[in-house]
């Protein structure tokens, strides 16, 4: 059995309905093969909904489950910058993103840690054989895919899903980043990040998912997060270009 462990951070506001059964969901994947121990941090944003009590009372049974809570709603980007600081500070080798929603499926866990073997981060890409989304509206399902073609088109690195938050990194490609100076909190930070890793010449790879709507609770795309990532990949091929990342 491989003496490495990973993390996986999923970040929460107000997924009392779903964060239990994806946590079980998790663990019910067999990844021996890869690492010794798989655990799971949970970011939240002081949900109101008790998001965080219910982790802590799960916690009670499971040490693997931990809990990171943060006093207010900042931003995607952020907490995940937060989740990968913990990581870092406890020497988790592989660290993984997924969303609490159950639109990402842990089943697809094994296939990141057999990529991650020979990549440095690992994308499940919705987009990578035509269009894995299932229950999708045909409009954010078009700001999505051509968001995604826009993004490749200003920053030029090959990745067909570059806002998929779905993710899984080798703990020693993001000590390599100066996280304090990730700027995006939406789901641009998701292209930031990527951008980040590709320019320092690290090498990256997708992964087929398909990607479910989610069943319950809100959404949090909003008109101000496409935007921000419609500016955001124009400052990042600036600064690239004078050396500022």
């Amino acid at each position: 059995m491989p003496d490495r462990k990973a993390l996986v951070v999923v970040p929460t506001y107000n997924e009392k309905d779903n964060i239990g059964t994806i946590i079980s969901k998790i663990f019910e994947q067999d990844v021996s093969r890869y690492v010794s121990a798989m655990e799971i941090l949970v970011v939240d944003d002081n949900s109101p909904d008790g998001t965080a009590a219910l982790v802590k009372n799960i916690r009670e049974t499971n040490s693997a489950v931990h809990l990171l809570e943060r006093p207010a709603k900042q931003g995607l980007g952020k907490a995940y910058v937060a989740g990968f600081t913990f990581a870092l500070q406890h020497d988790y080798d592989y660290i993984l993103e997924m969303d609490a929603d159950l639109s990402h499926d842990p089943v697809y866990l094994p296939d990141f840690f057999e990529k991650i073997q020979s990549s440095d981060l690992v994308i499940g890409s919705r987009y990578l054989h035509g269009v894995n989304v299932i229950n999708w509206p045909l409009s954010r399902l078009l700001i999505s895919y051509f968001g995604n073609l826009y993004a490749r088109m200003v920053t030029g690195f090959p990745v067909r899903d570059a806002t998929s938050g779905y993710k899984c990194f080798r703990a020693s490609v993001l000590r390599q980043i100066d996280l304090t100076k990730v700027s995006a909190s939406g789901y641009s930070f998701q292209i930031e990040m990527n951008y980040r890793i590709w320019k320092l010449g690290f090498k990256l790879c997708e992964t087929s998912i398909i990607f479910y709507d989610r069943q319950l609770g809100q959404s949090k795309m909003s008109a101000n997060i496409v935007k921000e990532g419609l500016l955001l990949v124009w400052k990042l091929r600036i600064k690239a270009m004078f050396g500022q990342l």
